[in-house]
């Protein structure tokens, strides 16, 4: 085979039985003669009307291809990975089933080789070149060419655009419109002393938190405004005197809460205190 043929060549996908052409179905092809210019029509008894003819199809839709074809008689098992061929034949028309015809049909990307055409000859003596002998089957001899195929291509599936994709157009576009924040931040409070406490608080607070942002460092009041209400600012801004809050410096703080620790030292220490008598001195 040249490698033209070889990349040109489809494989047969399924073989069947057809009483005649109008049952044959439709992508298969239907051998009416045999290559010695016999009829090839399969009569199961003299007195019959009609008979029945072998037909194959090359459609790959399937995605399964004919790797090999046999004939086995009634008292032979089905081999391991074939099925019989398919019947589509007239009402109450049956086939012999003294022999059968199966095949094995495997995946398309499976095999490198198949079927690539079948013939009947009426005469056992003529020999087809190229062409591999199955066997007989009913005054007929079955042939098979096989060799290497050409794997269909893929084909990619069309996309549906949708209406608002196909309404877009690079030749009118119009203008961008400005962003505008759907949440603006909350007015700014006149600057006061408590603000600058509340807002070192607040800055302290979000470096507690852990960095990955766990939910063991979330607390309920995360994300909620604090503000004191508008009258006390202008009150605090104001006297400081309505609010009751004194305020101290850290030298006011210091020596108003400065504790030395002294007893907690010698009582760490165990000092025993000397006492002394009246009239005796003390001993060291």
């Amino acid at each position: 085979m040249s490698l033209m043929e070889r990349g040109n060549v489809r494989p047969v996908t399924a073989v069947a039985w057809a009483s005649n052409s109008g049952t044959c179905p439709k992508d298969f092809t239907l051998i009416s003669l045999t290559e010695d210019g016999a009829s090839a029509n399969f009569t199961r008894t003299f007195g019959m009307k009609s008979g029945y003819y072998l037909c194959y199809s090359k459609d790959s839709a399937g995605g399964m291809v004919v790797s090999d074809i046999r004939i086995i008689s009634d008292k032979d098992s089905l081999p391991h990975g074939y099925c019989f061929i398919a019947e589509h034949l007239e009402p109450k028309a049956t086939v012999s089933k003294k022999k059968r015809v199966c095949v094995r049909i495997v995946p398309v990307g499976s095999v490198e080789t198949a079927v690539l055409d079948i013939k009947l000859t009426a005469k056992s003596k003529m020999m087809l070149q190229h062409y591999t002998f199955v066997g007989d089957i009913h005054g007929y001899v079955l042939w098979y060419r096989k060799g290497y195929f050409s794997k269909p291509t893929p084909q990619a599936k069309p996309r549906s655009v949708s209406l608002d994709i196909r309404q877009l157009s690079l030749e009118q576009q119009s203008p961008p419109l400005p962003l505008r924040p759907s949440n603006p931040p909350p007015p700014q409070l006149p600057p006061s002393r408590l603000s600058h406490r509340r807002h070192t608080l607040q800055t302290k607070d979000e470096l507690d938190k852990p960095a990955d942002g766990s939910i063991h460092g979330i607390t309920a009041l995360d994300g909620v405004p604090f503000s004191l209400h508008p009258k006390f600012e202008t009150q605090a801004n104001e006297t400081n005197s309505d609010l009751n809050i004194p305020i101290k410096s850290l030298q006011d703080i210091e020596n108003e809460y400065n504790y030395t620790f002294s007893v907690e030292e010698n009582a760490a220490k165990r000092i025993r205190p000397s006492v002394q008598m009246a009239g005796i001195p003390s001993t060291q």
